[in-house]
């Protein structure tokens, strides 16, 4: 062996691998934490008639409501907000967008929107109504809601082992594609659309696989039915193809989401998860007649087309977001640091949807409550322990969310009743989720004493956001 090969041998011998992932960034700034006691957190929530959604997050440790819109913008990204162009038509902020998203996508139209659920409110307005059906794998809670409102039905064909939260399939986002062939067989002409959501967050956070995306694409071609993709969370669902799906490995997180742009004829974004942004959107399409439409209502709620809404800033800081994103080095980081608590808590033995997913750990609250008649709201209990004992506010992703009230003041339940807690990006370290593991393990060990609640005032849509709930025969703040 050669000298030089001699000392590369040696050298690649003795490197360093470390099993820890660390954070791929250090930290410029610091936010102080409110750290309540408990009768403090007794009295907010007493205030907040038990709804999460109403607590002040001046009265919130650690929140892990929702990865919305809650991350921690990059130097890149505070320096373009510098940069921004704020002309009212045309300006540069939006052609660097544009150009970002064409790049990625491979869409002839991009329309900024403020946010997700803008882009859900313009399409399903322009494209829904009575008699129509909008099939998903999984609608979440404001795309179903604005599907609703136009009179059209939103239904799901998440495979069977989606709606099981103890089962290891490792794409539980996938389409049933035998029972929506089935379905579209007799049903295809009153479906505008369907609405491919990755992950899928109404199911765990779970992704769905190339394979299935393709197939889907295939069997709506039959049908002459477009797909959309609602992409809110599209990096993470690359970054699990990536690791997961036989013959990926070698491919990039750009190159993986370039393909699952391209299987579709047009996306819906919250730009607010997996775009690094505070607030910001997005519908992109290459259908010229459904362009118009959307383009019209734009105009009409949200602003100019070229900038929809947002500020230049706005849009300045989504272009860099919306690259920075697929960094492998990130997505590494954001995929084991979620499992990192998945795994700790899946130790202790407390019931958790699995496998871990992308965005949020996901607590059976049906299994870790089992004491508690599904219509006795065991998620929205779980919750309310959780932030009564430690302070953090989840969210329940079940009956409140998804179910219904009959005639007689009981629920309806929703399939699982799950306790969602969303982490935001680049936002707290290890010892802030240490912390909450033991607050999560604290509640489990006592979890007898966990009551029910019922819903004490509802308004007619997204009924989560600002009901009002009562405990069932109990004090749950004595």
């Amino acid at each position: 062996m050669r000298h030089a090969e001699a000392v590369r041998h040696r050298h690649n011998a003795m490197a360093f691998q470390a099993k820890t992932i660390i954070e791929p960034f250090r930290v410029k700034v610091v936010e102080p934490l409110p750290i309540l006691d408990r009768h403090a957190r007794a009295e907010a929530l007493r205030a907040a008639n038990f709804n999460l959604f109403s607590i002040r997050a001046a009265d919130i440790t650690v929140d892990l409501l929702t990865d919305s819109g809650t991350g921690a913008m990059s130097q890149e990204q505070w320096a373009g907000i510098m940069r921004g162009d704020e002309s009212y038509a045309g300006s540069r902020s939006f052609l660097r967008f544009e150009s970002v998203l064409k790049d990625l996508t491979g869409m002839t139209h991009i329309i900024p929107t403020h946010q997700g659920r803008a882009s859900e409110k313009i399409l399903f307005t322009a494209i829904g109504g009575a008699g129509k059906v909008i099939p998903s794998n999984t609608h979440f809670d404001t795309t179903r809601a604005n599907v609703e409102f136009t009179g059209a039905e939103a239904l799901d064909f998440v495979i069977e082992e989606g709606l099981d939260p103890s089962s290891e399939h490792p794409f539980k986002g996938n389409v049933d594609l035998p029972r929506l062939g089935a379905w579209l067989e007799a049903h295809h002409e009153s479906v505008p659309v369907f609405v491919l959501t990755v992950t899928n967050n109404s199911g765990g956070g779970q992704p769905v696989s190339l394979e299935n995306m393709r197939a889907l694409r295939d069997l709506l071609n039959r049908f002459d039915i477009p797909l959309f993709l609602d992409c809110a969370r599209f990096a993470e669902n690359a970054w699990f193809i990536k690791m997961r799906e036989p013959g990926q490995s070698g491919r990039t997180p750009r190159e993986i989401s370039q393909e699952m742009f391209r299987l579709c004829d047009g996306a819906m974004m919250s730009a607010k998860k997996d775009g690094f942004g505070n607030i910001g959107g997005f519908l992109a399409m290459n259908d010229n007649r459904w362009l118009i439409d959307c383009r019209n209502l734009l105009i009409l709620t949200e602003g100019f087309p070229t900038y929809g809404g947002l500020a230049g800033r706005d849009l300045e800081a989504l272009a860099i977001g919306l690259v920075e994103i697929l960094d492998e080095r990130y997505l590494e980081y954001r995929i084991a640091s979620t499992e990192y608590v998945w795994r700790a808590l899946d130790e202790a033995g407390i019931p958790l949807l699995r496998p871990a997913g992308g965005h949020a750990v996901y607590l059976d609250g049906r299994a870790f409550a089992s004491h508690l008649d599904p219509a006795e709201l065991p998620g929205q209990s779980v919750s309310i322990a959780l932030y009564l004992e430690a302070g953090v506010r989840a969210c329940e992703i079940g009956t409140v969310m998804f179910g219904s009230t009959r005639d007689d003041g009981l629920q309806n339940p929703s399939p699982m009743d799950l306790v969602r807690m969303a982490i935001p990006r680049r936002v707290y370290t290890q010892s802030h989720m240490d912390y909450v593991i033991e607050g999560v393990r604290y509640v489990f060990d006592n979890r007898e004493s966990l009551r029910g609640y019922r819903i004490r005032d509802e308004p007619p849509a997204l009924r989560h956001f600002t009901c009002g709930f009562e405990p069932i025969d109990h004090d749950p703040l004595a």
